[in-house]
């Protein structure tokens, strides 16, 4: 949704004449949640609210207000001689006579819709979008969305490529981390919301990650893989910890912490291997795209649990290393 924002704030800046159609209230089954967004120009459409017959109503009518305010700036226009002339008998009131010439149009309405009576679609709920016209107010009222989840992932080897672009068009905030610069891509190809850190020392970066933090370790060293799972492990208080691996160098692992002094609790929170139970193949797309779902997975878990407590990651995968 902030790439959404981006956008719509693009548009505004360049003059885009624009609607911005958002799902206000949801009610029962409804193809989006309340605060979905979607842009709709006289040419474009940017995001959605659901799709299907509601989204295909819902630009029509955004289309039919942005042919109504073209007619109104077409009426303004012609009317500008009479607005020129009262602000010559009354100056000091040149924003009073522009709205009297503008006649104060409206530009926003909410339409309610039952999704099965209404529009035939089966998911028997109902929603209500709000129409505004995309202007500096409607901005300013669209807040940013806090990132689905901060994480820190170790490796930037070919699956660490592949879960970072994966990972591009969500809401997540990324610590990319790497003794190799030479291993990173360009500027130009790392999404914006990832932070490149190249640094001879990885393991130390662990100590700077919030509180919640989401890790993944995939280095190219299991000796590099056991000094980041440690100080993870340390500290005890992440929401998801995944360690790319086989059965075997799980047990091995476990083995070397506990030889470590590690919390046993600590310990059981480790989750290798990662990625989707069932999802089988080695290319590095397949195993990002089953990571990216475990860690929505885990997200998902950890907001609808309390902040203190801790989350146990419970699926596993045939992926190794």
């Amino acid at each position: 949704m902030n790439a959404l924002r981006n956008l719509a704030a693009a548009w505004l800046a360049r003059g885009e004449p624009a609607v911005l159609v958002e799902v206000s209230e949801a009610l029962g089954s409804a193809p989006r949640e309340a605060g979905a967004r979607m842009l709709v120009s006289a040419t474009r459409c940017e995001g959605t609210i659901g799709g299907g017959h509601l989204e295909l109503k819902a630009i029509a009518r955004a289309r039919q207000m942005l042919a109504s305010v073209r007619d109104e700036f077409a009426s303004v226009r012609a009317e500008l001689p009479s607005v020129r002339a009262e602000l010559v008998e009354a100056p000091g009131e040149p924003r009073t006579a522009l709205r009297q010439a503008q006649g104060e149009r409206g530009g926003s309405v909410s339409v309610h819709y039952p999704l099965g009576p209404a529009l035939g679609q089966c998911c028997g709920g109902a929603v209500t979008l709000a129409f505004s016209r995309l202007d500096a107010k409607a901005l300013a009222a669209w807040p940013l969305a806090a990132p689905r989840f901060h994480l820190q992932l170790y490796g930037a080897g070919h699956v660490g490529r592949a879960i970072v672009r994966a990972l591009a068009p969500l809401n997540v905030r990324i610590d990319w981390i790497d003794e190799r610069d030479d291993q990173f891509p360009p500027a130009a190809d790392t999404p914006a919301h990832t932070r490149v850190i190249a640094v001879d020392a990885p393991e130390a970066e662990v100590d700077e990650a919030p509180k919640g933090t989401f890790f993944l370790v995939l280095t190219h060293r299991h000796d590099l893989d056991l000094r980041i799972s440690a100080a993870i492990l340390k500290r005890n208080d992440f929401a998801f910890f995944g360690l790319i691996g086989s059965k075997t160098k799980r047990a091995r692992f476990i083995h070397r912490f506990e030889t470590l002094g590690l919390a046993p609790e600590a310990i059981a929170r480790l989750t290798c291997p990662i990625g989707v139970a069932g999802v089988e193949g080695k290319e590095p797309e397949v195993i990002a795209a089953s990571v990216v779902a475990q860690l929505l997975v885990a997200s998902s878990r950890a907001e609808a649990q309390t902040p203190a407590s801790a989350r146990s990651a419970a699926t596993s995968s045939t992926f190794t290393v």
